[in-house]
């Protein structure tokens, strides 16, 4: 039996309806599973290093990158002031540590931490703001001096994994 051509074009239509729909009812998830809200704009501001050790440019570095990361993982516009979203904080430990030792009581390995303090507000949804600390570490050896390229490595899986954990306790719910 063949269907009649409006049975087809009905059809059509209501699958091209649900297709829209679906994608519609997902509007405020993203595909790395980030629930913004009703949120349109994001803010960073600028995380001061009040480390007892200071390394010059890392709190700008800090700050772009969590920057980028959110840009990159969702919808939200950045703004400079009124954001939805507001993150803020401190660069409040940067430091290393011998993490093991040979026989002549020298450095195996050295490990460089960074913590940061995380103010996260949520001007749509004000349950979801909170205070938390945050840190990661890097290991190399410790016969190793950790400057230059050596130094940006770590600084960037350092960061790379705080902007991820920052990201996936303000606008995820795992």
């Amino acid at each position: 039996m063949k269907t009649p051509k409006y049975t087809h074009k009905l059809l059509s239509a209501l699958a091209l309806i649900v297709t829209i729909l679906s994608f519609q009812s997902c509007g405020i998830y993203s595909l790395t599973g980030a629930s913004v809200g009703d949120a349109k704009t994001f803010q960073v501001n600028l995380f001061q290093n009040t480390a007892n050790l200071i390394e010059p440019g890392i709190d700008r570095t800090f700050t772009n990158d969590l920057q980028d990361f959110i840009q990159n993982q969702t919808s939200l516009s950045l703004v400079n002031n009124n954001a939805d979203l507001i993150y803020e904080g401190e660069i409040v430990q940067y430091y290393f540590s011998p993490m093991t030792a040979t026989s002549d009581n020298t450095a195996a390995q050295t490990r460089l931490t960074i913590a940061v303090n995380v103010r996260y507000y949520n001007n749509k949804d004000p349950e979801k703001d909170f205070e938390k600390r945050f840190s990661f570490y890097y290991d190399y050896s410790g016969t190793d001096l950790l400057t230059g390229s050596d130094l940006d490595t770590a600084l960037e899986e350092i960061f790379t994994r705080l902007t991820q954990d920052i990201f996936n306790e303000s606008l995820t719910d795992w």
